[in-house]
Order: structure tokens, then sequence, then C-alpha cells
């Protein structure tokens, strides 16, 4: 499932795209994805413009200008775990053939000419919904955590949070009610740069700890979006292109490979923690959690 650098990736890339640009047509092709799409709602965004592209967690959040009274304020998009967004400004890009998952398809007209924002998504677990108005609630954003870069979220927000649980760490980190868009591959790559366990017990983290994995939270999310994101199946960026981070894991997908803190007497471990793969180094990360 794309994660926190992916989804920011595609919205870097979306937004001097879509400013201003006019909706001519939305074309829906299926009824639904992982939820019904609310299709009376969306009937009335053609006319309207595209403004600011904001991110919230892992949902992208495409705000609309100059719309008729009754349609939305923006658009809620989620790509789901192979859904893929892109802007294509190619000639007759409205009118091209459809991709095999390609399921809507926007025809836009942008200060630079014809364009289109096409949705794919082989396996349909994505969400194309609507935002009445943008300081409304809405279901899939209520209860949502703190930003992991934004002001607030540092080692003693951790240190706060954890205390008195029992969850590993790893899980701790992938709670979207405490903390968003931290995935399975970010998070085995904080621990592993904050040399702390995977899975030993939050509320045992220290605060020199908590401060390790706040830093390594931070760095690794930020390096993730310096090279695009990470591509290990179905993401892709919003050209098109990959990412390329997963040149530069250090303990995800790399079981049985050395550690590169420790040298190559010591391989990557997996575990399984909830029916996902936790990767670390069984000699740099297993010291006590007070250290």
């Amino acid at each position: 499932m794309p994660e926190l650098p992916e989804v920011e990736t595609v919205r870097a890339y979306l937004a001097p795209r879509l400013q201003d640009a006019r909706i001519d047509a939305l074309t829906l092709r299926r009824p639904d994805l992982r939820w019904p799409m609310p299709t009376a709602a969306l009937s009335h965004v053609r006319g309207a413009r595209f403004g600011a592209v904001r991110r919230r967690g892992k949902y992208l959040v495409l705000e609309l200008a100059e719309r008729a009274d009754d349609a939305p304020a923006a658009l809620l998009v989620h790509l789901g775990m192979s859904g893929r967004l892109f802007f294509d400004d190619a000639d007759g890009a409205a009118d091209a053939p459809y991709l095999r998952h390609e399921h809507w398809r926007m025809s836009l007209q942008t200060p630079a000419g014809p364009a289109a924002l096409r949705y794919e998504d082989a396996r349909r677990f994505g969400v194309l919904d609507v935002l009445p108005t943008l300081d409304g609630g809405h279901r899939l954003l209520d209860g949502l955590g703190i930003e992991p870069l934004q002001d607030g979220f540092d080692g003693a927000w951790i240190h706060t949070q954890s205390r008195g649980l029992r969850t590993s760490v790893k899980v701790f980190l992938m709670d979207a009610r405490r903390l968003v868009g931290v995935g399975n591959i970010y998070a085995s790559e904080a621990c592993w740069r904050a040399e702390v366990n995977p899975l030993g017990a939050a509320g045992k983290l220290s605060r020199a700890a908590c401060d390790r994995l706040a830093e390594g939270v931070r760095s690794v999310l930020g390096d993730a979006i310096a090279d695009g994101g990470t591509s290990l199946r179905d993401f892709v960026r919003g050209d098109r292109n990959p990412g390329y981070f997963q040149q530069r894991l250090d303990v995800y997908d790399r079981a049985g490979e050395p550690c590169r803190r420790c040298g190559p007497d010591v391989p990557i471990e997996r575990r399984e923690q909830q029916g996902r793969s936790t990767y670390r180094c069984p000699r740099c990360q297993r010291r006590p959690a007070a250290g």
C-alpha cells in the first residue's frame, strides 16, 4: 500500500499541474471501488476548477474552486493497494483508449492546454469520495492522528503516547489513530535507523530511544519523499515513473542480507507481526529499550 512518501510524491507532482485546471467532464467506468462512489455528488463537479492539492495521512484532498453551489468543496482520493493517479497532458489524452484497470477519468482544461487526470487500480481498494465543505468532517478523516512531518511530532510525543502500552514499537508507529502515514516499510526502516527493536514493547521505550525513533521516522520519510517514494510493486508517481527509495532500504525486504551497520556476519532477519513482515538486525536493534 502506498504510504506517506508515495502519496506526498503524487501530491507534489499534481499540485502545480492541477492548479486552476477546469473540469470539463468526469467519466466513471464503474459504480464503486472499495466502496460505492457518490455518483450524484460527483455529477456536479463539471465546470469547477481545482485549487490546492493537500494530503492528510494517506489521503489526497483535491480542493475545488469556482464551483456551482451544489458541487462538493473537494474530492477525496485514496490509492488503496494498487491505485495509480496520474496526470496526462499528451495530445488527445481525454479521448485516449482506456487502460484495462482505469476506473475513472477527468477531462481537464489547464492553463497550459487540454489534459486528463486518470485513475487505474487493479485491486480496486482505492477511494473516490467528496467533502461537502472544507471545514467539515468525513468518516475517513475523522480520528486520524498526528502528521509525522509537522510540528508536534517528536520524542516527547512518542514518550507520552506510548506510556503503559504493551503493543510493539512497530505496531505503535503504524496506528493511524495516533500517527498517520507510517506503514510497514517505513516503520521497519525508522526502527533500524533509531537502533530500536521493532518487536519490543512501545511502553518500555526510554526518552532517549523515543528521541532517536522520532528522528528515524522523520528522516526516513524525508529521504523517501526526496527519492520519489518506494516502488516495490505497483506504485508509480504522477508522471507514471517509479520511485527510487527502494534502492536505499536498509532492512525492509533484505532478510538474509548483511546489516549495513554491523557488517557481513550479521544478516537481517524477518519476523511475522500481525500478518505482516517485520525486518530488523538482531545485533544493533537488540539493545534494551532504556538504552
